[in-house]
């Protein structure tokens, strides 16, 4: 297996096809990134610019660059000494234009008797025979046109005999039925993707709709154009550690990595042939490490004093919104397993409780059996009236074979995602820089033995994991959660900038306009537009002023008015430049921390888009925007030609830090074979983070307000070997021994020390 050293990811769209990725090998290499890391590249929904709703696994996606796009990507990549890793989608399809996709076309047009009908995850009989697509609106009318269906200019096909008639009749004949939007939640019968009615799984435990769904990318390995592979959302599928067997067979065993909340201290499945997860777990550390622990008990009395009522503990908090879930959007998939338990009376409201108590994303048995005790233990605590139903579903949904079981596992997880990730990272506000996914909002800040207990075991278990702190999936830019950490240091001036906040927009939601002007602050300066689409998303999300299926127009205009402020009223506007400048340079310091910790601590570092500048990105798709490499490609080479940039709003001291630690980390591989960590000594030692990686020593500050407010790093050290060292960030050589961390420190927040015999 073939190793990145690091990854850099790229969003492949029409606007940033293959062949313009080529065109930034040069850049990428300079940088110092080791691989390229593409989104998903094969056939996508039209105008999709994310590829998450494949329509055709034969072949990479035209408006993309298509096969010969790839081809020049892989020359360009391989021939610089780079790799490349994909992102793949094996969960689901796009099915949102039927013609497009020739698999869910020919399921329609045949029913049951279609080749494709194997495919898919239906459950015919629930919908007396016909796959139930919920589209119809109130004012919707069914045409014929050129022999087929035609609703609001999507066309559905005809069974062969049936398209004599009114539109109705015909309708009426087919092997689906058309419904009302509405009736998704309850009366679905096919799998999807979350709650997504357009993206419909797929079974790729069934060998020839593996093989025929991977034909493309096993094409890539045989012809040596891809090195390593993404997954995406593997706890959709029926048996991830089978399909992962699967995929290392057509890959030859190549580099894949998963993506895999973990919980806790939940560890990735050992009989997984992957190499780890896609970062997540080390965003969480590393954005805890940079919270100051003093600022819990004032945030904590601020948060209880914007709720309406007594704020709800964490637990019972996702457990109450995974509950709404389950009863909600994904009440269809309760149902089914319901159905799958004859003879059970209540079974859907166990299994819906059993879900909501799940403490991981899902189980894969036999392995992880325990999680499933802990949830039926705690839903019997909490549903004491439904003993006997839970006596009955016990043994059933332990048994990997019973069909039940199989779908709970893939129902926990889309359970868990909707309600936490989705829901309840809106409503809980306290930090908002710790709702982000993979996190656990209810553990606030992480200490310095803590923080290197994690990384050491990283080292020791998972050292091929991939790191990260931004993807096109996370709640805020990197850079946005690491000013909002400085709140934790400032909690009492945030508690006087927020009232005077409300008291001149109010909204009526208190944790959702913390949450807001959190992230509001955090993004400064953001443009009106995207705090709009950011505010009514998270508002939506938090499904409580506002939905997404009957929004509040009055709320919602409230919501506006919110945001206009910081652009219409001077007052609020003042408001909003004081705390900034209160906190931006302590958040430029916290970015260069965790960025240069993120590049050099265990694991594989990737590097989003964009991120060596300030990526100052809110949720999909403000974190999905056009990236300018240009100015990017320029101002590296003026690093390289020997500026030494201030930390300011260009972003230039990040992409310093960045490139040299890529480049060390490339270059020097033999320095990074260990983790030790450093003790520095002194009376300002809580604020450095160090650790040595078996010759490239880290070095970089946490609290910087506490740090200044305290004069300064005063007479604290750090101890290293006394041998030559280069400081790779300034080009300084220094030697080792008892090192003054001030003097180390003097022009940057961080050092990234390198023993170069």
């Amino acid at each position: 297996m073939s190793l990145p050293v690091s990854t850099y990811r790229l969003q492949i769209r029409p606007g940033l096809d293959l062949h313009a990725a080529a065109a930034l090998v040069d850049y990428l290499r300079a940088l110092g990134a080791d691989w390229v890391y593409l989104s998903p590249i094969l056939k996508a929904s039209e105008g999709s610019d994310h590829g998450y709703d494949v329509v055709d696994h034969s072949q990479v996606d035209p408006a993309r660059g298509g096969a010969a796009g790839l081809d020049a990507l892989s020359r360009a990549a391989h021939g610089a000494g780079l790799g490349v890793l994909v992102d793949i989608v094996p969960n689901h399809v796009g099915v949102g234009d039927p013609q497009k996709n020739p698999w869910w076309w020919d399921l329609l047009t045949h029913g049951r008797e279609s080749r494709y009908a194997e495919a898919f995850d239906i459950d015919w009989d629930a919908g007396a025979g016909r796959l139930r697509i919920p589209v119809l609106s109130d004012e919707s009318v069914l045409t014929l046109v050129d022999g087929q269906l035609d609703h609001a200019g999507v066309r559905f096909p005809l069974a062969p005999g049936t398209e004599h008639g009114t539109a109705d009749e015909v309708h009426d004949r087919q092997h689906y039925e058309l419904v009302h939007w509405t009736r998704a939640d309850s009366e679905l019968n096919y799998r999807r993707f979350f709650a997504v009615n357009s993206l419909a799984g797929i079974r790729v435990e069934v060998d020839w709709v593996f093989a025929e769904s991977h034909v493309e990318i096993a094409r890539w390995f045989a012809e040596g154009l891809v090195d390593g592979l993404r997954v995406d959302h593997p706890d959709g599928v029926l048996d991830p550690g089978a399909y992962l067997d699967d995929l290392a067979r057509i890959t030859g065993g190549a580099y894949v990595l998963v993506e895999k909340i973990l919980e806790g201290d939940e560890q990735l499945p050992p009989h997984w042939q992957a190499a780890g997860t896609t970062g997540y777990d080390a965003l969480s550390d590393l954005d805890r490490l940079l919270v100051d622990p003093r600022g819990q008990k004032r945030l904590d009395s601020l948060e209880a004093s914007l709720s309406a009522g007594p704020v709800q503990d964490w637990g019972d908090l996702i457990h109450d919104t995974r509950r709404g879930i389950a009863d909600g959007i994904l009440r269809s998939e309760i149902l089914r397993i319901a159905r799958l338990v004859p003879g059970i009376r209540h079974a859907d409201d166990a299994v819906a409780e059993i879900a909501a108590c799940f403490p991981v994303y899902r189980t894969y048995l036999p392995y992880g059996e325990e999680h499933l005790g802990e949830a039926v233990t705690d839903a019997r605590r909490r549903r004491p009236d439904l003993a006997g139903t839970f006596d009955a579903l016990d043994a059933v949904l332990r048994d990997p074979a019973h069909p039940a079981a199989q779908r709970l596992q893939q129902t926990t997880g889309m359970i868990m995602a909707k309600g936490v990730e989705d829901t309840a990272f809106y409503r809980y506000s306290r930090l908002a820089s710790l709702t982000e996914v993979g996190g656990d909002p209810s553990e606030f800040a992480l200490d310095l033995a803590g923080f290197h207990e994690r990384q050491s075991r990283r080292q020791a278990s998972v050292p091929a994991s991939l790191t990260t702190l931004t993807t096109h999936d996370t709640k805020r830019g990197e850079d946005v959660r690491a000013r909002i950490d400085v709140l934790s240091e400032v909690p009492a001036e945030w508690s006087e900038t927020l009232a005077a906040l409300r008291s001149a927009a109010p909204l009526g939601d208190g944790p959702l306009e913390n949450l807001l002007w959190e992230s509001i602050v955090g993004a400064w300066p953001a443009s009106r537009e995207r705090l709009h689409e950011y505010a009514v998303k998270a508002a939506r999300e938090a499904g409580l002023g506002t939905t997404w299926t009957a929004p509040d127009e009055a709320f919602e205009e409230r919501l506006a008015a919110l945001v206009d402020s910081a652009f219409d009223d001077a007052g609020v506007a003042g408001t909003i430049t004081a705390i900034v400048g209160r906190v931006a340079r302590a958040g430029w310091s916290n970015s260069l921390a965790a960025k240069l910790i993120q590049l050099t601590s265990p694991g594989i570092p990737d590097v989003y888009q964009g991120s060596e500048f300030w990526e100052t990105s809110l949720v999909d798709p403000d974190n999905r925007r056009p990236v300018d490499f240009a100015a990017r490609r320029a101002a590296l080479e003026r690093l390289d030609k020997g500026a030494l940039p201030p930390v300011d709003d260009s972003g230039h001291a990040k992409l310093l830090v960045t490139s040299r630690a890529l480049r060390l980390r490339r270059d020097h591989p033999e320095l990074f074979t260990r983790y030790a960590p450093l003790a520095a000594l002194g009376e300002r030692a809580d604020h450095a983070v160090a650790f040595d990686r078996g010759g490239a020593v880290t070095l970089a500050t946490r609290l910087p307000i506490g740090l200044e407010a305290a004069g300064g790093w005063g007479d604290t050290v750090l101890l290293l070997p006394r041998r030559r060292y280069v400081e790779v960030i300034t080009g300084a050589e220094l030697d080792g021994g008892e090192l003054m961390v001030g003097d180390l420190l003097r022009r940057y927040p961080v050092a990234l020390l390198a023993h170069l015999p």
